[in-house]
């Protein structure tokens, strides 16, 4: 077995590696070696492997075997490449050590520079280059990094004795500093690390290579790092490479410089050379502030042929990469080194418009351009952000989770009626709550901002403000509530305060901050990009299913319209709930939630149809044609009922009893478990009468749409169904009322009919349900709820423990449960399509928002998904992005293994010869997965005879779609014609 190689040279032109081994090399290590195969002038140097970081770690911090031999091995190769050798007194060789992880972690890990000073070495350089200066800076520098990074001395004793000199020579700046003052500097810098260690500074240059090695690998499990890793998703990466690199020098003098630039503007994206330089500067003066740099468009006039050489080099790299880069630079006594290139980081407009602008100059194609923008960078563009220039002194009072991104500035208060009060006053509000509640839902939709003491990312708080497009932070520590008084990271707020949130970031902070506004929709670049997006999602095949749709949950016209304009391609989710709790509906669903009878629940519910009925017309208007599910009433009846004594004591008077007579019966609707109770289609299985007005409601709405020539499309969607009989008995009874209601308006109109899957046992038994159902919608957070017995209003109390220990990798309310609920999920997919081939499914939970979960659903083979309005542009996107990923993975698949690639379980579930999400189950079903579908189908006779009364209910059905017994349980009459009418007669009177 060969020997590992831990170790990797670069210099003279040549590189042991290359661009393309970043997993080993880390991203700076692996661009050192592209560079110096470029020919571009890089310092030599070599990389320990991030391989030795993952056995470091693995063996209790020990490196492997031989690789002190490999280093050495190496640092001599260098010493005899630069003609100079480490700790020589009279031609030192100097070097960096710095760290470089496969993904870039600016500033997070540590750094060593001019490693190779001592006492001896000080003097030869002094006496090599005539500059006195110049040697002692070097190792005044060194003392101070060395010392902070390796011996953890506080930087603040260095910088305090620096200060010190300057104040007795009265100068600002330490250029100002000569080299006596430097050489007394290093004896003050000496004695700040004897007093505070108890040890001497080394002298030994290989000690102190050894402890700078040490220092960086051990900065990979630094605290900062750590978390960094955690806020961006950085998981499977073996550790960070370790660079050593020959030092150039950039405190030479005045004919020297170093500075940080980038190919093009990383805030706007223009296509302009944008940086900055000092001169006679070593790299951290330009990043740590320490003196005012100069725009880079000013070396051109300081020193043009470096500027020249500058831009020759920016246009190579920018060429090569495809992508814009962030290099650093050094000049020594007018030679130019890079010492770094990078993808540049960028704001979410840049990203745009350079992605549109590279494929414009045929740099990339409009896939990698897709691929070159992040959802995160889409983010940004839609929701308000803090001026970047009020951060800078801003003071931050708490954080808690991120749940709705965007940034609100408003006046604290403390309950949602003194929200709209203040609202109608014209004061701009931030609702701060310990947790909300669904009657919070008119304070929530008025206020700037919503922070919550208590929940997680999918709390009401959560859930609510995502599809408000609301910022939101939820379950942030340090919040207490005490009446009308709030205590925020120790400080306290009273009604009337001013607070800004930051739901991008989590952040609290003190003060109303200026916030700047997005707008997209006279965007034309925003705008071009998005519409590539779709039309790679429309041309997506995956067997028979063709394209990827990207839908919204909006629960009014207003979000509909919203949604519209954020490019949704229908409604996968509109929750009829929230509209019982508009003030004119409620007082008539209270009426009829404790109405003593049938008849007296009617009459209320009768009360609400009409409005009801508006609000569907509203969102079907909205959305011009494009498909609207409607969710029937999903939560359990005491959500609504009156919550304080003055509540009940009003509905009694308005009801002619007395809140003696009222209270119990209000009582009686409390249930110990809400989530697992009455509610659902559990409520039409009790009460028939509200699914049968809110249907009704539907038609209605619809029915006007078709008279008024507004294209519709509408669909029903039964919650929480766990068995098929739940289905058999509601369905019929809705088509019933479509039929009476179609044939009063004189419309023949296509109205499908399925239902959500959020229970797992309706997974395990889809393909009985899709007999009964047109399409499944996932509601996957009660889903995730139920298959891990994780409350997600509660999950904040432990989540960041089960993360921090890799209990779980995710939040399984953020990205889908692939190993548990994804499981689930593929396998009711598999049930369903085998029992209807053409089945639409899609998945509207919180998690259809979530790009990774979009990627699985596409994998899946899910027809669609649906996210909040505000999500809408990042779902486009994301789904793009997993057409594309997907589509490339198969191609890279194919020719390889083509035969296999059903077991492999990569493939999209579509693709598979309608077999879908087969390559998800567990190996231990693939032995019988085809035999359940082959038995469904040869028992469908017996099974339509022992349901033959369910069947004569149901209206007739297109029979011809199927030949099986299946069939007449399918399709209803009315879609024989998808969205389409004949000719309107007078309605009947």
């Amino acid at each position: 077995m060969a020997k590992q190689k831990n170790v990797y040279f670069f210099g003279e032109g040549q590189a042991e590696g290359d661009a393309q081994m970043r997993d080993i090399l880390g991203g700076k290590g692996a661009n050192l070696a592209e560079m110096t195969n470029l020919k571009i002038p890089v310092p030599p140097g070599f990389t320990i492997s991030t391989e030795v970081c993952a056995e470091y770690y693995k063996n209790e911090e020990q490196y492997p075997r031989g690789l002190e031999t490999e280093v050495i091995k190496n640092l001599k190769r260098l010493e005899k490449v630069m003609g100079k050798k480490l700790g020589d007194p009279k031609n030192p060789l100097l070097v960096s050590v710095r760290s470089g992880a496969p993904v870039s972690m600016p500033g997070m890990m540590d750094t060593i520079l001019n490693l190779g000073m001592n006492d001896d070495a000080v003097q030869g350089l002094a006496e090599k280059t005539g500059n006195p200066r110049f040697a002692w800076d070097a190792y005044r520098r060194f003392i101070q990094m060395y010392g902070d990074v390796v011996m953890e001395v506080k930087h603040d004793r260095f910088e305090e004795a620096i200060k010190r000199i300057k104040e007795e020579k009265n100068v600002e700046s330490d250029t100002a500093l000569d080299a006596e003052d430097l050489e007394r500097l290093v004896r003050d810098y000496k004695e700040i690390v004897r007093s505070n260690t108890g040890k001497d500074f080394p002298q030994n240059p290989l000690e102190q290579l050894w402890g700078a090695i040490n220092a960086v690998f051990g900065s990979w499990m630094n605290p900062r790092a750590i978390k960094y890793r955690q806020i961006n998703g950085i998981k499977n990466i073996k550790g960070t490479a370790v660079n050593v690199q020959s030092m150039v020098f950039g405190n030479f003098g005045d004919d020297s410089g170093t500075g940080v630039c980038f190919s093009r503007d990383p805030s706007t994206g223009e296509n302009l050379f944008y940086g900055e330089y000092l001169m006679n500067a070593q790299g951290e003066d330009v990043v740590a502030g320490i003196r005012t740099p100069e725009k880079i468009s000013a070396l051109e006039q300081e020193n043009k042929p470096i500027y020249d050489e500058l831009l020759k080099v920016r246009a190579k790299l920018e060429k090569h990469f495809k992508d814009m880069q962030d290099m650093e630079f050094t000049v020594q006594q007018g030679k130019l080194f890079l010492l770094q290139t990078r993808n540049g980081k960028r704001s979410g407009h840049a990203a745009v418009k350079i992605a549109l602008d590279m494929v414009a100059e045929k740099l990339i194609d409009k896939n990698t351009a897709i691929c070159r923008v992040g959802p995160e960078h889409i983010d940004q563009i839609l929701h308000p952000r803090i001026d970047p220039n009020a951060l800078k002194d801003a003071e931050v009072l708490a954080k808690g989770l991120n749940a709705s991104p965007g940034a609100a500035a408003g006046r604290i208060v403390f309950t949602a009626q003194e929200a709209e009060q203040w609202h109608s006053g014209g004061e701009k509000v931030l609702l701060v709550r310990q947790e909300t509640s669904p009657e919070d839902i008119g304070g929530m939709k008025v206020s700037q901002g919503i922070l919550t003491a208590t929940g997680g990312m999918t709390s009401h708080a959560a859930v609510v403000a995502r599809g408000m497009g609301t910022p939101c932070i939820a379950g942030a520590k340090g919040v207490s509530i005490r009446g009308k008084e709030v205590d925020i990271g120790g400080a306290t707020f009273r009604e009337g305060d001013w607070i800004t949130i930051d739901g991008s970031t989590g952040l609290v902070y003190r003060g109303g901050l200026p916030l700047i506004e997005p707008d997209i929709s006279n965007d034309d670049t925003v705008q071009t990009f998005l519409k590539w997006c779709d039309e790679i999602r429309a041309s997506s095949v995956r067997g028979t299913l063709k394209g990827f749709e990207v839908r919204t949950n909006a629960d009014l016209p207003e979000d509909a319209q919203r949604a519209f304009e954020f490019g949704a391609d229908g409604v996968g989710l509109c929750r009829t709930e929230h509209m019982f709790f508009d003030p004119n509906k409620l007082l008539h669903f209270r009426k009829m939630i404790v109405a003593d009878s049938e008849e007296a629940r009617k009459a209320a519910l009768r009360e609400i149809l009409p409005l009801q009925q508006q609000d569907f017309f509203g969102i079907f208007k909205a959305m011009d044609g494009r498909p609207v599910t409607v969710r029937l009433l999903d939560p359990p009846l005491h959500e609504f009922v009156p919550k304080t004594d003055q509540e009940i004591d009003e509905l009694a008077r308005h009801l002619g009893t007395s809140y003696d007579a009222l209270k119990p019966k209000i009582d009686r609707l409390h249930e110990s478990n809400p989530m697992l109770g009455h509610r659902g289609c559990r409520l039409a299985v009790t009460y028939p009468e509200i699914y049968d007005m809110q249907v009704e409601a539907i038609a209605r709405a619809a029915a006007d749409c078709v008279r008024q020539n507004i294209p519709v499309i509408p669909e029903i969607m039964i919650p929480i169904v766990c068995d098929e009989k739940e289905l058999a008995l509601i369905r019929p009874r809705s088509e019933e009322i479509l039929k009476q209601v179609f044939d009063e308006y004189g419309v023949d109109l296509n109205v499908k009919i399925g239902t959500m899957i959020e229970v797992p046992r309706a997974a395990l038994r889809a393909d009985k349900i899709a007999e009964y159902a047109d399409f499944f919608s996932f509601g996957t957070n009660d889903l995730t709820q139920m298959t891990f017995a994780f409350s997600r209003d509660d999950i904040g109390s432990f989540i960041p423990a089960y993360l921090e220990k890799q209990v779980l990798a995710d939040d399984p309310f953020k990205s889908i449960d692939e190993g548990g609920v994804g499981i689930l999920i593929s396998c009711a997919v598999e049930k369903g399509r085998g029992a209807s081939k053409d089945l639409k499914i899609g998945i509207c939970g919180e998690h259809g928002g979530d790009p990774a979960t979009i990627d699985f659903c596409f994998r899946s083979g899910l027809t669609y998904v649906s996210c909040s309005p505000f999500r809408v542009p990042i779902a486009r996107l994301a789904a793009a992005q997993a057409v594309i990923r997907n589509s490339v993975t198969a191609k890279r698949k194919a020719p390889a293994k083509a035969a296999k690639a059903p077991a492999r379980g990569r493939k999209p579930a579509a693709e598979k010869a309608e077999k879908p999400a087969r390559g998800r189950k567990p190996a231990a079903e693939k032995k019988t997965a085809k035999a359940p579908a082959k038995k469904t189908a040869a028992e469908k006779k017996p099974a339509a005879k022992t349901a033959k009364p369910k069947a004569e209910k149901k209206p007739v059905k297109a029979s011809a779609e199927k030949k099986t017994a299946k069939a007449p349980a399918k399709k209803p009459a009315t879609e024989k014609k998808p969205a389409t009418a004949r000719k309107p007669r007078t309605p009947k009177k």
